[in-house]
């Protein structure tokens, strides 16, 4: 089972920025993507940025709309760690941000 250690986090003004970083440990050849979601007060948690293995780069990076161009996601698989350096941070990305680690899945079918 793998464990997650996130840290970074703290108060920033309007414009600033912020490193967020995440080690992961335990289980590490099971994961094939990394990244962070956030949840702002009565809301949904959402997808901020991700970073799966494998493929060209840019086919391996999500953002979400509302961070692009702001916000940097990267992996150093050596370290199993996954950072996101957010820039030119808004009121709007207040939130608690989760680091992830994405398993291999298991296929689930419904079928009659």
């Amino acid at each position: 089972q793998v464990q997650l250690a996130e840290s970074g986090g703290g108060l920033v003004q309007p414009g600033g920025s912020l490193r967020l970083s995440c080690a992961a440990s335990g289980g590490i050849f099971s994961v094939t993507a990394m990244g962070w979601h956030r949840q702002a007060p009565g809301k949904q948690r959402e997808l901020v940025a991700g970073i799966a293995n494998g493929g060209p780069v840019d086919s391996r990076i999500a953002y979400a709309d509302s961070v692009k161009g702001r916000f940097t996601v990267s992996r150093d698989n050596a370290k199993n760690t996954v950072d996101l350096q957010m820039n030119d941070l808004k009121p709007e990305d207040t939130a608690v941000y989760y680091c992830y680690a994405q398993g291999q899945g298991t296929q689930v079918t419904v079928s009659a």
